[in-house]
């Protein structure tokens, strides 16, 4: 009971106070375990950052909380031959600072999205230019045909460009470089909230913009969140003792070892589903010496044999009963079900087998193992850090004497971004609901072109699959579900990843919150209802 008291006591510190019980005047006060890097539309694809960029901001095309597409600032879209599709926009419509929306917007967003500080490139990569024909009219010109342009283009926030002209921000953030700018702080969107106020890892304040076109339709028309509080809270205790106390509303990502404490709490309630998001290890298959590992003048995840030992080496059902107490779905593919072009034929696991392991080893060189380091965020997914810890204890049962490496999201992402790994845990989520974005991210051969390979820090390239992967860029029907699943019979053959499990996710939150879960993990607040 003291420690209960003095977790509770801990939050109320953390989160500054304020009246414990049910969240007051529409205000929900919310938390996960990370804040985003950065608040720059374009420039970090990751669901940290996403989550506060979709209350703010609209795209084009929004989706609902079942992952369908909807009309936001485009009121329709029509694909007028194979390479041009026509965007007719939204009128009357003003960003927060007052700033009226138009076309030119439009075509400054997409052509930021294409600079080279972008990390939204894979969204248009198949764009060649963005043109004005009027005031609420745009067309999209392709470099080639893309059948599922409009699910890419609900992930392109669209910005002011008098506001990024203004504040020296036409081009994204660099977040490489750690370059501060305008855009890492503040944001001007048209969307359901508007930034009040920014203090970064500390508190983030938005409230309602009376003013947003989507209060007046269906999905929205009873949502009645007045203000939102993000307080991000490293702390999985004190997380979960500030919802407790009703100093939290909302908890993104309450602790596993939690959920049944918190299902049997007075006035809580859990929502639970699949994510669409894989979590799997990706290797440096690329230098010749690996950068953290004790073996000289060669790189043993070069070869096959070496990938698929640490394959065999890994216990997912023991991964999946204790580390993530039945919240995940092991998998042998990098995309879960919900995704277009995923089959159940190529969703097979390398068997768990720690003597075939050791003997793929030997025959690889390696009869007495060597030794490396796993990169891990420790706040980033479910159990992130204790996952890899399991599989690094798995790994030196067969002989390959691995440190674990965890750090907070910002600065691992950071540091794969440089590619200064030589293997390291990443969890991958589908915006655009399609199984090319997952290969062309991940897989495709880095070779400059927008999207491709920008997730690729292992640098793997294959022939075979960017001949694939450029089907998919441009086939339909048959053929492309074609290239889909050769790919994946590829992904199996030759384990650039070594696959491990589609993450399930729980939300918390108070019983008088009414909120759609969302299989992207991304709470709606724009749907939601206190009563």
């Amino acid at each position: 009971m003291m420690r209960r008291v003095l977790m509770a006591a801990a939050a109320a510190l953390l989160l500054g106070g304020g009246v414990p019980g049910a969240a007051q005047a529409q205000t929900v006060r919310w938390s996960a375990a990370a804040d985003a890097n950065t608040l720059d539309p374009h420039s970090q694809n990751i669901g940290s950052v996403a989550l506060l960029l979709q209350q703010v901001y609209d795209p084009l095309i929004s989706r609902n909380a079942d992952l369908t597409i909807r009309p936001a600032l485009a009121l329709s879209w029509t694909e007028v031959s194979p390479t041009q599709w026509r965007f007719v926009l939204r009128q009357g419509v003003r960003f927060h600072e007052g700033q009226a929306f138009n076309a030119d917007d439009v075509v400054f967003s997409i052509e930021r999205a294409l600079a080279p500080t972008s990390n939204y490139g894979i969204f248009v990569d198949t764009v060649e230019r963005a043109v004005k024909v009027d005031d609420y009219t745009v067309d999209i010109f392709l470099k080639l045909a893309d059948p599922i342009l409009p699910n890419k283009l609900a992930s392109i926030y669209i910005m002011s460009k008098p506001w990024s002209e203004a504040n020296n921000a036409t081009r994204p953030q660099n977040t490489r470089a750690r370059e501060e700018m305008h855009t890492v702080r503040n944001m001007n969107g048209t969307g359901a909230f508007r930034l009040v106020s920014r203090e970064q890892d500390v508190r983030t304040v938005m409230r309602r913009n009376p003013d947003w076109f989507g209060w007046q339709e269906e999905a929205s028309a009873r949502a009645n969140i007045q203000e939102l509080v993000f307080r991000p809270i490293a702390s999985d205790a004190t997380r979960v003792a500030g919802l407790l106390s009703g100093e939290v509303d909302f908890l993104l990502d309450p602790p596993l070892q939690d959920l049944n404490r918190l299902r049997n709490a007075q006035n809580i309630k859990v929502l639970e589903g699949p994510e669409v998001r894989t979590i799997f290890i990706a290797m440096d298959m690329f230098r010749d010496e690996l950068l953290y590992s004790d073996v000289r003048g060669r790189n043993p995840l070069k070869d096959v044999r070496v990938r698929r030992a640490l394959y065999h080496a890994i216990d997912i059902q023991a991964i999946n009963r204790t580390t993530m107490r039945g919240f995940s779905v092991p998998t042998g593919t990098f995309f879960p079900p919900q995704v277009n072009g995923y089959t159940a034929a190529e969703d097979v696991r390398l068997p768990y087998d720690q003597a075939r392991a050791r003997a793929l080893l030997a025959e690889a060189g390696y009869p007495n193992g060597f030794g490396i380091t796993l990169d891990c965020p420790n706040n980033r997914y479910i159990n992130d850090e204790q996952i890899c810890q399991a599989i690094a204890a798995m790994w030196s049962r067969v002989g390959v004497r691995t440190s674990v490496k965890a750090q907070p999201l910002a600065p691992f992402f950071q540091q794969i971004q440089r590619d200064d790994t030589s293997i390291y845990l990443l969890g991958w989520g589908v915006p655009a609901m399609d199984a090319l974005y997952s290969f062309q991210s991940l897989l495709a051969t880095r070779n400059g072109a927008q999207g491709d390979g920008i997730w690729n820090y292992g640098r793997y390239s294959d022939p075979r699959m960017d001949a694939l992967i450029t089907r998919m860029k441009t086939q339909s029907g048959p053929e492309r579900t074609a290239a889909i699943h050769e790919a994946l019979r590829i992904y199996r053959e030759e384990v650039p990843h070594i696959p491990l499990h589609h993450q399930m996710i729980p939300w918390a939150m108070r019983s008088n919150i009414n909120i759609p879960h969302a299989a992207n993990n991304q709470p709606y607040f724009r749907f939601a209802r206190v009563e």
